[in-house]
């Protein structure tokens, strides 16, 4: 009975101290690693053709496109980084130490709270193209959103290291036992948390889109009644209603994804971990990261550069001199 419970033990030779190896089954822990292994390397996969696209080929450098960079960044580190440090605490017992916890709940929180600076970048940037497409090329430039995106970051750090400030200055500080890597933030830093990664960004998103798919049908329904010809408008008027579809579906894409995603996580962060199981604060959490996987489908591949772009990655003919000249508009 001792041999089972120290084998069972993530740190055997700690038998007070240690934490316990997780107690599902093993054929539950290997469904667990291999489904999660597969969303990670997917996530990284994608992101990457992203960052690969945006970076290489000139033509792809529009103020836009850098924004996509950047979230694709932040997406590409939570599959490689985020998801891996994950899958090690489910199917497993924390192996690396305080420190490497604490660090690893640090880049965390910077990379969630970078992605969601970057959804409401590239909703002003839509509202500014679309509302005021005339002075877009003068206020949207490459170096002034270049600054939005570097702001973006370095802010998500200085806001990560005051919402973590007790958790860094004591590494470990909530671990109940060796084996374990726990966060936990007091609730004022929660409530902070809350209002500025979620309620704020959430707010501005959906009026900002609001506005733009109202601008965008608006626009529509102005250019079907300047047009006299019987058979042309009706012809626009077959491709006008198509185009109000296809806004307001993508419209309604990236709000529900982005709610569906986000939603869960702050919801269970409101009503307090101690009142939600494990099981469903794994859900929610992998919930979360799960949108960084799916980013990249509904910013990117709606995007046919994206899909033109994919070829001479993958056949690597983007290794061939002058390739970055490509046109892949």
């Amino acid at each position: 009975m001792e041999t089972r419970d120290k084998a069972e033990l993530c740190f055997p030779q700690l038998l007070n101290t240690s934490c316990t190896k997780p107690a599902s089954p093993p054929s539950v822990l290997v469904f667990l690693y291999i489904m999660l292994s597969c969303i990670s390397v997917i996530t990284v996969a994608l992101n990457l053709l992203v960052i690969i696209s945006v970076s290489h080929f000139r033509t792809l450098h529009t103020p836009t496109n850098i924004l996509l960079l950047s979230l694709a960044v932040s997406d590409f580190l939570v599959g490689v980084l985020l998801m891996p440090g994950e899958i090690l605490q489910q199917t497993a017992c924390w192996f690396l130490g305080d420190m490497m916890c604490s660090l690893y709940n640090y880049v965390s929180y910077i990379i969630t709270s970078a992605s969601v600076g970057d959804m409401v970048l590239i909703s002003v940037d839509r509202y500014v193209a679309i509302c005021d497409p005339l002075h877009y090329p003068t206020r949207v430039t490459e170096k002034r959103v270049q600054l939005c995106v570097c702001l973006c970051w370095l802010c998500s750090v200085f806001y990560t290291t005051f919402i973590l400030k007790d958790d860094l200055i004591q590494p470990g500080k909530h671990n109940s036992c060796y084996g374990e890597c726990a966060i936990v933030i007091s609730y004022t830093a929660g409530i902070i948390d809350l209002i500025f990664t979620f309620i704020v960004p959430i707010s501005l998103i959906i009026v900002v889109y609001m506005r733009v798919f109202v601008v965008a049908v608006s626009q529509a329904r102005a250019m079907r009644s300047h047009i006299a010809a019987v058979t042309v408008e009706v012809s626009l008027t077959l491709a006008t209603k198509k185009s109000e579809l296809k806004a307001g579906r993508t419209l309604g894409v990236l709000i529900v994804v982005f709610l569906m995603c986000f939603c869960p996580y702050y919801c269970v962060a409101l009503v307090g971990n101690n009142s939600i199981s494990s099981s469903s604060l794994t859900f929610v959490l992998y919930l979360f990261y799960f949108n960084s996987c799916i980013n990249p489908l509904i910013y990117a591949l709606f995007y046919p550069w994206f899909r033109k772009a994919m070829k001479p990655i993958v056949t690597l003919q983007i290794l061939q001199p002058g390739s970055r000249d490509t046109n892949i508009q």
